[in-house]
């Protein structure tokens, strides 16, 4: 008897495109891409190990950024530098981006 897939559980972070709808943001509209891991492939124990690991890459990423802002902050002795929405914007837009690119990494090169 064959193993049964479950769901991939990413696929619904696609839900919060939906803000975009409602709060005329565009920004959100690129959470609609995961809706594409919901059809088609289901979870298993590779997916979820790749996720693991694009995971901790997003992770490290957000904390050597943060680190290295928050050492720049420290050596300018300077609050105006810190702009907390770009900066947020920044760091969440970078730990994305590197998890996806991670994940289509592992996903497509990795054993």
């Amino acid at each position: 008897m064959a193993k049964e897939m479950r769901r991939n559980l990413i696929g619904y972070l696609g839900f919060l495109g939906l803000l975009g709808l409602i709060t005329d943001n565009p920004g959100f509209f690129g959470f609609f891409g995961f809706w594409s891991s919901m059809w088609g492939r289901g979870s298993d124990e590779r997916v979820d190990q790749n996720v693991n690991r694009a995971c901790r890459n997003a992770f490290a990423f957000t904390m050597v950024a943060s680190a290295l802002l928050f050492s720049y902050i420290a050596i300018l002795r300077t609050a105006e530098a810190f702009q907390l929405p770009v900066s947020v914007a920044v760091l969440f837009a970078g730990s994305l981006t590197i998890f996806v690119a991670s994940f289509v990494y592992y996903d497509r090169f990795s054993a």
